[in-house]
């Protein structure tokens, strides 16, 4: 047999050798390029875990809202605390609103609410401080689209998706329930401004704020004196500390509904703003000018101080919703002009009379 037509077992094995070695790093590449995939999939697609409630002592990273799940799945993966927590300030403040269906739906008063942020001076960075609390399930998907700190607080047994006209049973429910719900921010640590729905923000109102009173409230008309208990108050818009004076009165305001049942909390409050228990709490208060936090019961005087205008005195959806267009649409045309003018001539209100 001629040798050189011919392999050796030998020249065989050497040459199986190079070809498996040869597989072998084929296979090692592949290997190594789908663990680097999958490296990489993981770290952009990181699986979701369940949140700790308890261990809050550092900030989270807020919910993708854009996400397909539904609103029941979303309000179980993050607690109002954490809610809150998101959305606080450094010195743990949040700004606070309440929303059902009807003032949620699109050019609602949700929108305008949301819109007045946005083009008014120094509130653009106010709104990641925004939490809104959501009455029924629709008003939570809506708030969803539209801004990150969305909470859905659910009540057994009470539908509180439709338009809650003043005074009306399930009125007074929702007022009682958001006085329990901000007990519960003061309870946490949190200082608060609520503010309802139907109020634009004009100005960044922080500055206005008195430094020294636990409790702080607007005022359908207002007298003069922010100490004057007697002002024609309005809770609307309310901000207040967290400390033992401000739970213990809360808590005292909510049982008090109990003596006042066909009463809403504003009412309530005027009962009992002048009992010995108030004093002996020891809360401080004070009272807005409606300069600064006008509304339609006693409109701003001056658009050039004026921080927010709140559709009170105005009883119907549609009549604050026309109203409140025109409010902001007044507010465009001040900012319009290329100096400062020196009298106010509010457009409304109009409908709101």
């Amino acid at each position: 047999m001629n040798s050189s037509s011919s392999s050796s077992p030998s020249s065989f094995l050497d040459l199986g050798s190079a070809i498996g070695q040869k597989e072998v790093k084929r296979i090692l590449v592949l290997f190594l390029g789908v663990a680097a995939c999958l490296l990489l999939y993981k770290t952009a697609y990181p699986l979701s875990q369940e949140l700790d409630v308890d261990n809050l002592s550092s900030p989270r990273p807020l919910l993708d809202h854009t996400s397909s799940s539904s609103s029941q799945t979303r309000s179980k993966s993050i607690s109002f605390r954490e809610v809150l927590e998101n959305a606080s300030t450094d010195n743990r403040t949040v700004i606070v609103t309440t929303l059902n269906q009807a003032w949620a739906e699109p050019n609602s008063l949700f929108d305008l609410f949301l819109e007045s942020f946005r083009i008014g001076q120094g509130t653009q960075k106010l709104l990641q401080h925004v939490v809104v609390v959501c009455l029924d399930s629709k008003a939570f998907d809506r708030c969803s689209k539209l801004h990150p700190n969305c909470y859905h607080l659910e009540t057994k047994g009470t539908d509180f998706s439709g338009e809650k006209l003043f005074a009306t049973p399930d009125y007074l429910k929702m007022m009682w329930r958001r006085i329990e719900l901000l007990t519960q921010v003061l309870e946490m640590g949190y200082n608060f401004i609520f503010t309802d729905a139907d109020i634009m923000w004009l100005r960044d109102p922080f500055p206005r704020l008195y430094p020294d009173g636990d409790f702080q409230m607007a005022c359908d008309r207002f007298f003069g004196d922010p100490n004057d208990s007697d002002n024609w108050v309005n809770g609307g818009f309310t901000y207040v500390k967290s400390n033992h004076r401000s739970i213990e009165f809360y808590k005292f305001w909510y049982k008090s509904r109990l003596d006042y049942p066909e009463m809403h909390d504003q009412d309530v409050f005027n009962q009992i703003k002048h009992e010995a228990l108030v004093s002996e709490i020891g809360i401080q208060m004070r009272f807005f000018d409606t300069v600064y936090f006008g509304g339609f019961c006693q409109t701003s005087r001056d658009i050039n101080l004026v921080c927010t205008m709140h559709a009170n005195c105005c009883i119907g959806l549609e009549k604050k919703l026309h109203d409140l267009n025109l409010v902001l649409d007044d507010w465009r045309n001040y900012l319009s002009l290329s100096e400062p003018v020196k009298n106010t001539t509010w457009s409304v209100p109009m409908k709101c009379t």
